[in-house]
């Protein structure tokens, strides 16, 4: 039997309403094969394509589509056009709900087309009267809610570049970030919701606000206190009309930010008019998402998911925001969230789904769930024992799709697709537009061999550039030294014969014992199998001259590992994999360090393991975890 049998296919109705296939044959191709080779041959044709196809709005005719064909850095798209972002998430009227927020304690609140419109007239017109425009920055510290949408749009509105952090992160973490990019307003919030617990935010915002001279105006929104007062409610001119700075097609738009586990977070700029065709060729396209789509993604404002969950608007989908801990009630909470709020698009993490199989949670016994239509995962790669899940325990007519690009480029490399087959275990297609390869370390292609991610051709929400970056010095050093004028993403990635994709995890994390390139989400994907791990991670060794591989598991609570555990560790491992894959060393731990976005950080763990000092642990969700992998004597043995 294959081990990447398909497990869904579109029907017959559903493939020809989706607008990928519209636009398809709209464009005279059969297939998406042809249709994904004319995007990167052609590709000023096929953005052209979707600027008329998504009813995008060039305020000013653009000299050239694109002036650079040969580069990647700086191609110049669209010169000489002007456009507005805002002006086209705010395209729709009417009194259908935009914003849909619900809350971990049960609140629920509903801002309709029309209510928005006027609350991001109301905040534009009071940065406009705070002499905020073209070019200024806004950094924000806000939890997932209403505010936050209604802020970034009003800050885009003006020209002004919208930046943001959750309020997780802490002082340290949000100067680390804001403190490069000098904001001229600062808007914040009291507090915050997660697990079931009420934290206070004033500390933090008196100690950003204290080592941020660059901040004149500073916003408060009432989230814990709820209702009016403070200074949110009474900000700007209730009666102002909506008015939209029109600025070049890169103009930026957000300055957002690399995890900062290895240094100080690079600030990287995305342009207007990239993000909004990145993004409706991902949305229209790729996810099939349609006007009155109620569209959900678990994530916080400190996450390049949640820009890409605003640009939802622009489709006229109606935004369902959630703020808070995913495993509240028990890991059902979103779930019975998704049923009541009629959720058609679910998108979440693999972290997540995992979590859910291993506590025996399954959302389609206890919930209806028939509204949803298509179920995204992101942050790290699908184990295919989470695809079995899926199709099992939440719906066996559901688009899974697998989807991974990055903050870098502000959307997707590889993505779902609603006309193609879901195969377990891959992640669909490469996105169009995008001409994705992957290379060996001589720049050679590689089709069912493991390489480095790359795209060698350009694309619109490529980078406007690092902020303060003179000489584009480490915008360059990021992604291009390693094959010159290749985009190298750093993910480790294996290219099959049906198209689809499979990420074997980050280039950096790469173990290599005995000169042989291993993915840790090989190891995963066998490890996640074993009821007795919760989760693990994996990491190189320096060991006798070689590099051995060590496993951390985290286990279920009363379950020890013995050397019955170990062994069953290593059969499954050897068994689906290499006797190479098969770690010398099993340990375990009490907890797993992860990003802000729940990202696992071998690198980290790795250097800890070394002796090495961790630089910016403020980037962590859980930093304390860090000391369960120092001076581990088990490591220091045979």
């Amino acid at each position: 039997m294959s081990d990447n049998p398909i497990l869904w296919s579109p029907d017959a109705t559903r493939r020809e309403g989706s607008a990928m296939s519209r636009f398809m044959h709209e464009r005279g191709f059969s297939d998406y094969e042809s249709l994904h080779r004319w995007s990167i041959e052609e590709p000023t044709a096929f953005w052209e394509a979707l600027i008329d196809f998504c009813g995008v709005d060039l305020s000013t005719p653009a000299d050239a589509p694109l002036l650079h064909t040969e580069r990647i850095m700086h191609s110049g798209w669209f010169a000489g056009s002007t456009i507005n972002y805002a002006r086209h998430l705010l395209r729709h009227s009417g009194s259908a709900p935009a914003l849909i927020f619900v809350g971990e304690d049960g609140r629920r609140e509903e801002m309709s087309f029309d209510e928005l419109k006027g609350e991001v007239g109301r905040v534009a017109a009071g940065l406009r009267a705070a002499s905020i425009g073209r070019g200024d920055r806004v950094g924000a510290i806000l939890p997932n809610c209403p505010e936050a949408i209604v802020a970034m749009l009003a800050t885009t509105a003006v020209g002004a570049i919208w930046s943001s952090c959750s309020p997780d992160f802490g002082s340290n973490g949000i100067v680390d970030r804001f403190g490069q990019i000098e904001p001229k307003a600062l808007i914040t919030v009291d507090g915050y919701l997660y697990g079931g617990k009420r934290i206070d935010c004033a500390e933090t915002t008196a100690g950003v606000l204290e080592r941020l001279p660059s901040v004149e105006l500073s916003i408060v929104v009432p989230f814990l206190a709820g209702g009016n007062g403070d200074d949110w409610s009474s900000f700007g001119d209730p009666g102002a009309g909506l008015e939209f700075e029109e600025v070049p097609f890169d103009h930026p738009l957000y300055i957002m930010y690399s995890s900062g586990t290895t240094g100080v977070p690079k600030c990287i700029v995305h342009g207007h008019g990239g993000t909004l065709l990145k993004h409706l060729s991902e949305h229209v396209l790729h996810s099939d998402i349609r006007p009155g789509d109620r569209l959900f993604y678990f994530t916080t404002c400190g996450w390049m998911m949640w820009n890409w969950l605003a640009s939802g608007l622009a489709s006229g989908a109606t935004l369902v925001l959630f703020d808070g801990s995913p495993f509240f009630d028990e890991g059902r909470g979103l779930w019975r969230m998704a049923e009541q709020e009629k959720v058609t698009v679910f998108g979440t993490s693999a972290k997540y789904l995992s979590a859910l199989e291993k506590a025996g949670i399954r959302p389609a016994d206890e919930f209806e769930l028939g509204s949803v239509r298509t179920v995204l995962s992101t942050g790290s790669p699908l184990a295919p024992a989470s695809f079995d899940f899926v199709y099992d325990a939440i719906g066996d007519d559901i688009q899974l799709s697998s989807i991974a690009g990055g903050t870098d480029i502000l959307g997707c490399f590889m993505i779902g697709n609603p006309i193609l087959p879901v195969r377990r275990g891959e992640l669909q297609c490469a996105a169009l537009g995008m001409a994705v390869d992957i290379y060996d370390d001589d720049g050679r292609s590689l089709i069912e061999s493991q390489g480095e991610l790359v795209c060698t051709r350009p694309f619109p929400s490529a980078p406007v550039g690092f902020w303060n970056d003179e000489g584009d010095e480490r915008y360059r050093a990021a992604y291009f030294e390693r094959f010159p004028g290749i985009w190298a993403h750093g993910d480790f990635v294996e290219r099959r014969k049906t198209g689809g994709f499979v990420i074997h995890g980050r280039s950096d994390a790469v173990l290599n014992p005995g000169g042989v390139r291993i993915g840790t989400a090989e190891i995963y994907r066998q490890v996640e199998k074993l009821d007795e791990v919760i989760e693990s991670i994996a990491i190189g060794q320096q060991w006798e001259d070689d590099v051995r591989v060590v496993l951390f598991v985290v286990l279920r609570e009363g379950i020890a590992l013995d050397e019955q555990l170990e062994a069953k560790i290593r059969s499954v491992i050897r068994s689906n994999t290499t006797p190479r894959h098969v770690p010398a060393k099993i340990v375990a731990v009490a907890d797993i360090p992860r990003t802000k976005s729940g990202k696992i950080v071998e690198i980290a763990v790795r250097s800890v393991v070394h002796g090495e000092a961790v630089r910016n642990t403020e980037a962590l969700a859980n930093p304390e975890a860090l000391a369960h992998f120092a001076n581990l004597p088990a490591l220091a043995e045979t």
